[in-house]
């Protein structure tokens, strides 16, 4: 057998190794998100907003690396529950802006916690999620790492 062989195997790709943690990161996230309301991907939307608010629909979905039309229901659904706003700009209709409402300011309070209760989950530090961030940081990007291609 060519050891190349062991290339193809299931348990060594990346990609796999990759596409499981994002799916196990989600579920863990799940029942601590769930008293505030949110889903994983609701709670990123506010996650940027608290960043900075207002900002575009398509700002944010650059932000966030989704395609705006994903992103929109997201919106929808946050507006619904009465912690975001989406207003056209007075100057060019075609810009749809997102903001928080005084619910949506006042949830931030309420996830201060999230971070905290996610690594007593996985039982890591602030600095070894740091490191494991900062370890997919090759990955998380559209272009390859400078010097390759």
């Amino acid at each position: 057998m060519d050891a190349r062989d062991g290339l193809l195997k299931l348990e060594n790709q990346l990609c796999f190794a990759l596409v499981t943690a994002a799916r196990n990161v989600v579920s863990i996230y799940r029942p601590v998100l769930e008293p505030l309301g949110l889903t994983h991907p609701q709670y990123l939307v506010m996650l940027a907003l608290w960043e900075r608010s207002p900002r575009s629909l398509s700002d944010l979905a650059d932000e966030l690396a989704m395609e705006p039309a994903t992103l929109s229901p997201l919106v929808k659904r946050l507006e619904a529950q009465g912690r975001v706003t989406r207003s056209r700009r007075a100057d060019d209709e075609r810009v749809l802006d997102i903001g928080l409402t005084d619910d949506g300011r006042a949830l931030r309070d309420r996830a201060l916690d999230v971070p905290e209760q996610i690594m007593q989950r996985v039982g890591m530090d602030v600095a070894q999620l740091a490191a494991l961030r900062d370890g997919l940081a090759p990955f998380a990007g559209s272009r390859p790492p400078m010097g390759r291609t």
